[in-house]
């Protein structure tokens, strides 16, 4: 006797379908699961067995072989117990296969065959939508919300195995469950852009790495705000458009993050990891190659404070993924890529007591502590980073000065007014910071004047070739800002100023 069911699996943050074929045959009992099956799908055999007998089914006393293809996708997670055990069940004749051909179902299933949620069903809703849009998606009750984010597919949800298999025989109708409110705002406590005093240099170029999406290094010593800083910075971007929204909602379903189910997420993440944090947990990966803080924080914030405490290997891990705007996790035998468009914002003191170059309070660090500490910083990240800031230690009389007028939707609106420059011209969603090297030399060219002001700074050999690219999608960004078609050497000029750690020659 044979069946087959149509399953999901999720391989990183792509949906795979599966195809669960299960044949019972004469012979001693025993139950087989091929297919490059995890350890979480091998222990679905002593799920489903008691799931089926306890939802009133006798499990057959014969050799049953389940096959999960295609054979070279490996399959992880409980996403399958439900379709193995339809598939059993249809092959014992409890249900007709051609009725069958009419689902895709995903969900887990406890001893006593209630159906559990599992973490990544709106990854698995889309590939649905996009491999059998014609076919409903059967989930657990606890994830049909989320289902729904997919409204172009159908999808059902029930509770346990027994109400299903009355549903699939005719003998009832599925439950009706009420649609969730489909936008969800995250409650961050942000502080607001008026909140912040003085800094209004860092201010202006946190707005410009805004517009641009460029990558951002405030260097300053305890206190000057560099973290306050930072967090209003998350504010100021523009809302996620529908297509960022549902990816990052995606990523957080997968990682089991998602606070509600059925509600998008319409805000841009702000993660700030600690600086004890692994390489796995910052880049991702582990045995089930789950994304990381990295790729959590994509289409939003990526915040490490205290940049040297961190770990070499996380420092190094990140040059790759901020070139390329994605990570590939490879281990021996899959491959697993994550979307990386974040944009990185980090801190550091000038020195390992904070107070080098400090007006107010004596340094107490040798030179040689000094230049370890920055040394800590490789020249290749460094490079990374669009701006480098300087962020001084604040006055009395600075902390004492009335609230600022300008908020920060203020300052998102503009920033909004840059972006939506900047996707008109690559007619898509992309930013500054995401030009390639062609598209650099096509966008943001200079004149005369402006060549000559880049070449003497390039003839005192401050700046790498990386740098040049980057000083000029910098510069671009400040043009866009103020409405210029062209970049002029003021814009250019103001780029340039935000290279601190470049200028001031900082030992790599």
């Amino acid at each position: 006797m044979y069946a087959s069911v149509r399953g999901m699996a999720v391989e990183g943050l792509t949906p795979r379908p599966v195809t669960v074929e299960v044949d019972i045959a004469n012979g001693l009992p025993d139950f087989i699961i091929v297919g490059l099956a995890g350890i979480e799908v091998k222990e679905a055999k002593n799920r489903v067995r008691s799931a089926l007998k306890n939802s009133g089914y006798q499990f057959p006393l014969q050799r049953i072989t389940v096959n999960l293809a295609p054979a070279d996708l490996r399959k992880e997670g409980s996403g399958l117990d439900l379709s193995i055990a339809i598939g059993i069940l249809a092959a014992m004749q409890e249900l007709e296969a051609s009725v069958l051909q009419k689902y895709v179902f995903i969900g887990e299933l406890s001893l006593e065959g209630v159906l559990r949620p599992i973490p990544g069903v709106l990854s698995m809703a889309v590939g649905a939508r996009n491999c059998c849009p014609q076919q409903t998606l059967v989930v657990p009750a606890e994830n049909l919300a989320e289902a729904r984010l997919v409204p172009e597919l159908k999808s059902e949800g029930a509770v346990n195995l027994s109400e299903l298999v009355k549903i699939l025989n005719k003998q009832a109708s599925f439950s009706v469950f009420p649609n969730a409110q489909r936008i969800k705002k995250r409650n961050q406590a942000l502080p607001d852009w008026s909140d912040i005093r003085g800094q209004e240099q860092a201010k202006r170029a946190l707005e410009i790495a805004a517009a641009g999406g460029h990558n951002l290094l405030m260097i300053g010593p305890p206190g000057s705000g560099k973290t306050m800083l930072a967090k209003a910075f998350a504010g100021i971007l523009p809302p996620l458009t529908p297509e960022e929204s549902l990816e990052v909602t995606q990523l957080y379903s997968l990682a089991g993050l998602l606070e509600e189910q059925g509600q998008l997420i319409t805000e841009r993440p702000f993660r700030a990891p600690h600086h004890c944090a692994t390489p796995a947990g910052i880049i991702g990966g582990g045995q089930k190659l789950r994304p990381g803080e990295l790729s959590l924080a994509n289409h939003g914030v990526l915040f490490l404070d205290e940049l040297p405490e961190f770990s070499r290997e996380v420092r190094e891990a990140l040059r790759q993924p901020l070139e390329d705007r994605k990570l590939s996790l490879i281990r021996l035998r899959e491959r697993v890529e994550f979307p990386a468009k974040v944009s990185l914002v980090a801190a550091m003191n000038p020195c390992p007591c904070g107070f080098y170059g400090d007006s107010k309070q004596q340094c107490s660090c040798t030179p040689l502590q000094i230049s370890n500490y920055r040394g800590k910083v490789s020249g290749p990240l460094l490079d990374r980073f669009d701006i480098q800031l300087e962020v001084p230690r604040l006055s009395y009389e600075e902390l004492q000065l009335p609230k600022h007028t300008e908020n920060s939707q203020t300052v998102q609106q503009r920033v909004l007014e840059a972006r939506q420059k900047q996707w008109l011209r690559f007619r898509s969603s992309k930013t500054n910071a995401e030009m390639t090297g062609r598209e650099t030399k096509e966008i943001c060219k200079l004149d005369q004047e402006g060549e000559s002001l880049l070449k003497r700074v390039f003839d005192k050999g401050y700046f790498s070739a990386r740098a040049y690219d980057r000083i000029l999608r910098v510069a671009r960004t400040i043009a866009d800002m103020a409405g210029s078609e062209n970049i002029l050497t003021g814009h250019l000029a103001e780029a340039l100023q935000y290279r601190a750690l470049d200028r001031e020659n900082y030992t790599y």
